[in-house]
């Protein structure tokens, strides 16, 4: 039997999936990552967070930054919330959130190993108007929705350049 859902599990999903609707992108260059990886590392050294950033357009990282206090271990959890991103076309915050809202957990009910894919915050893709999923921007090294939030203030600088 599965356990109940979190109290606002569904206001969450919501507010989650309307952040993607709003953050489509018109285009994602090489030199767009460049720019909004640079935004998200002015972010992070404001606050002193000691996060790492990667930003994959297709297969293909096009940028990475590693600030103080980050670890390799970040890097690992990068590339499991961006396979998640890429497995499910949305944020990896969004997609824990659903498996939540049916009252079990991702590592419990996805079927996948949780060594390759992890379902916190902090992965959220690229999608650009009239194409779709092109990539991943991903942050790593804070509390899963603090990751996730910073992705976001990020993309909607970029957005309002």
């Amino acid at each position: 039997m599965n356990a109940p859902a979190a109290p606002g599990t569904a206001e969450l999903i919501a507010e989650l999936e309307a952040q993607e609707r709003r953050l489509t992108l018109p285009r994602f260059t090489h030199d767009d990552a460049w720019t909004l990886g640079t935004i998200l590392v002015g972010l992070a050294r404001e606050r002193n967070a000691p996060v790492a950033v990667d930003i994959r357009r297709g297969g293909q990282q096009v940028f990475h930054a590693a600030l103080p206090g980050s670890t390799p271990d970040n890097d690992a959890w990068i590339d499991r919330k961006r396979r998640v991103v890429e497995r499910y076309g949305c944020s990896s915050l969004l997609v824990g959130s659903r498996f939540r809202a049916k009252g079990t957990t991702f590592e419990d009910s996805s079927r996948l190993d949780p060594d390759t894919y992890a379902a916190h915050g902090g992965a959220f893709p690229l999608t650009v108007r009239d194409t779709g999923v092109i990539g991943t921007v991903v942050v790593s090294g804070l509390p899963q929705t603090e990751d996730h939030a910073l992705v976001v203030e990020a993309l909607e600088r970029f957005l309002g350049q």
